[in-house]
């Protein structure tokens, strides 16, 4: 009775503990990903600072994708903000392994598709000329995939609508389609109903920027 009584009191341990850690882990999260679409967020040092600290969060937690996915996101955007080219690549490292890491944990996610097609944009951002035809392709490549795993998710059209405006005409790039793009991801940025607080949510913000460029 006594043995009974000693592993029911250790498991009930063990869930208190767990209930305690899942209840510190969304706290943490949620405080991090509640500025996701503020323009204080994207400075280089404002992200440096968040993949810290989505990387300490996911080393503590090692059974959550969300972590990863942020830190990998984080990298991927401080990489547009750098002068210095030759430091791109680095970051791009850094955020595939992040990327990998999540994929592991949560196997064909449209939204880890998404942030893949970021890197491999940054990656061609190093030298567009030599690189444009390969990491163009594995971005387009990427997104269709995140398409293609839900086509409900708003970042897949956003994204798309992105390359279209930046791309030059000559090579597919059109402001009109670009447009009409962005639209499209704002029906589904309003339709969309993210699965928690802390599950990826941004990006409407910026689409709506976007489509003003794409309007003038």
């Amino acid at each position: 009775m006594k043995r009974i009584f000693l592993a029911l009191l250790f498991t009930g341990s063990l869930t208190t503990a767990a209930m305690a850690q899942s209840a510190q882990y969304q706290d943490a999260m949620a405080k991090q990903t509640a500025d996701l679409d503020s323009s204080s967020t994207f400075t280089p040092d404002g992200l440096q600072q968040k993949s810290n600290t989505f990387e300490r969060i996911a080393d503590a937690e090692k059974v959550q994708w969300l972590p990863y996915y942020y830190a990998a996101y984080m990298q991927v955007m401080q990489a547009f903000t750098l002068k210095d080219k030759s430091q791109i690549d680095p970051l791009a490292d850094k955020a595939e392994a992040n990327l990998d890491k999540a994929d592991a944990l949560s196997p064909k996610n449209s939204e880890i598709a998404c942030v893949r097609s970021l890197v491999a944009t940054a990656r061609l951002t190093v030298d567009p000329m030599s690189r444009g035809m390969k990491y163009g392709a594995e971005a387009a490549s990427q997104l269709e995939q995140a398409k293609g795993l839900n086509p409900e998710n708003p970042r897949v059209y956003l994204l798309q609508g992105q390359s279209l405006l930046f791309t030059p005409e000559q090579f597919g790039g059109s402001k009109a389609k670009a447009k009409t793009t962005f639209e499209l991801a704002l029906e589904k940025f309003a339709a969309f109903k993210p699965e928690s607080n802390i599950a990826p949510h941004w990006g409407e913000a910026y689409t709506r920027k976007l489509l003003e460029a794409a309007q003038k």
